[in-house]
């Protein structure tokens, strides 16, 4: 049977005209927002959602990592300088070591950047607002406008209605491609059997009253026994019992749901998987408090606002980013970004995870971010062009914020000319700056507070 239609006739007033529309204040957004900003584009930033931050503030993943690979500091730049102004508002402790999934059979040693979502949320505001940013929050991008093949601005619907806004350049940073895809950028093939089948998503919950320092003194081995009794039981769903703290180590942000099976680009999986990992959280919090030393007067104060994705669509790019890259180290001349790993892969429908952590830095060329066809269009985040195992080690919260902040240049000086902006004065702008773009600039190493 074929579906009806609606045929609509709509007036759509154009309500403002800028350089740099960027669509999305997650953490690769915000970053290219700023950095577009003061790179001297006139720059809006328009996010559904009532924050900026994205998988960090709306999602609860209560840490940074990306950072380091390794003990070689990989990320600097805007990125940097919003983890210091976290630290500065009592958000966060800083850097320190963190072991990765430590109740699975294979746990990678990490330094990561634990933080309270809520003063990140005031972090973000800070920063974009210090650049001279415009941001309307609770502002969704349904549409792109086209002209002649080329993006010239993007459709919003809000509290005020729908609206057009003209831009010189657009950013898409959803995270899942959605104005690249409205203005017909080739998307990546899928390579598993269904879009059902992508990496779990995780909804994050957090505990209050929760001794930490009784469950940091469990021996690991101990711990990977009660995370597999779980499991068992019915009532963990993956070889974890991953949390993190704010400052004060009375509460645990846990990453312990793992939710399998649904198309987060489709409304009804998307509304399917929100219930599934509150159910799972219901079942997880009953087995930590009967079972786990730390959490017997535990008491749930919050889950996430949004659950996390890890993958959906991803774009064709003038160039794809490869695992064969990552682990061998290729090298671009046009290097704008420096992975630092995992790669992540986590198992659909199962519960184990995969983890490695590449020997040293991975270069990512400007040419991942530019779709192969559409002009006035830049992608960044996890939709970048990468097949699958690449964007599991590319899809790191730092490494989007790297990412984002050469989005925000390469948009910025593009606006002044239809010509391709040379890789090299992206480069050379970005390392003004203190941002990593080449394994030559990771020269820094953790020294732990």
């Amino acid at each position: 049977m074929n579906p009806q239609h609606l045929t609509e006739h709509l007036s759509t007033p154009f309500v403002d005209d800028y350089d740099v529309v960027v669509a999305g204040g997650g953490a690769s957004g915000l970053i290219a927002a700023v950095s577009a900003s003061r790179t001297g584009a006139r720059t809006l930033l328009l996010e559904r959602a009532n924050c900026m931050g994205g998988t960090g503030t709306t999602s609860m993943v209560a840490q940074w990592i990306g950072f380091f690979n390794r003990d070689r500091q990989v990320v600097g730049g805007i990125a940097n300088e919003l983890a210091q102004r976290v630290v500065k508002l009592g958000g966060s402790e800083g850097f320190k070591r963190y072991l990765m999934a430590e109740a699975s059979a294979h746990p990678i040693p990490l330094v990561h950047f634990a933080f309270n979502p809520e003063t990140v949320k005031i972090a973000c505001d800070q920063l974009a607002l210090a650049a001279g940013v415009s941001v309307r929050l609770h502002s969704r991008v349904v549409a792109p406008i086209l002209e002649k093949g080329r993006v010239t601005g993007v459709v919003v619907e809000d509290a005020a209605g729908r609206s057009a806004i003209r831009a010189r350049r657009v950013v898409d940073a959803t995270g899942d491609a959605s104005v690249a895809q409205a203005a017909g950028v080739e998307l990546a093939h899928p390579e598993v059997q269904s879009k059902r089948d992508a990496q779990p998503c995780t909804l994050m919950f957090r505990l209050s009253n929760v001794d930490v320092a009784a469950f940091r003194a469990i021996p690991r081995e101990h711990k990977r026994a009660l995370a597999l009794k779980g499991i068992a039981e019915k009532k963990i769903y993956c070889e974890s019992l991953s949390f993190c703290s704010t400052p004060g180590n009375t509460d645990a942000i846990c990453l312990m749901s793992r939710v399998s099976g649904f198309d987060t680009t489709d409304p009804q999986d998307l509304t399917n998987a929100e219930m599934e990992g509150r159910r799972q959280i219901g079942t997880i919090v009953e087995f930590l408090k009967a079972n786990v030393a730390g959490f017997d007067q535990a008491i749930l104060a919050g889950i996430a606002a949004h659950i996390g994705v890890r993958e959906t669509r991803r774009i064709v790019g003038r160039y794809t980013l490869t695992e064969d890259d990552i682990l061998g180290d290729t090298r671009f001349p046009d290097s704008i970004a420096l992975g630092a790993g995992p790669l992540d892969i986590h198992e659909t429908g199962g519960t184990g995870i995969r983890l490695h952590v590449p020997d040293q830095p991975f270069e990512i060329p400007m040419r991942c971010l530019v779709p192969a066809r559409v002009q006035g269009l830049l992608v960044t985040g996890r939709a970048i062009s990468a097949t699958r195992s690449a964007n599991g080690g590319a899809r790191h919260m730092a490494t989007a914020m790297a990412l984002g902040e050469a989005a925000g240049v390469l948009a910025a000086l593009s606006v002044a000319s239809d010509q391709d902006v040379p890789a090299d004065e992206v480069r050379a702008l970005l390392r003004e700056r203190g941002a990593y773009v080449s394994l030559e600039d990771a020269e820094q190493m953790f020294e732990p507070a």
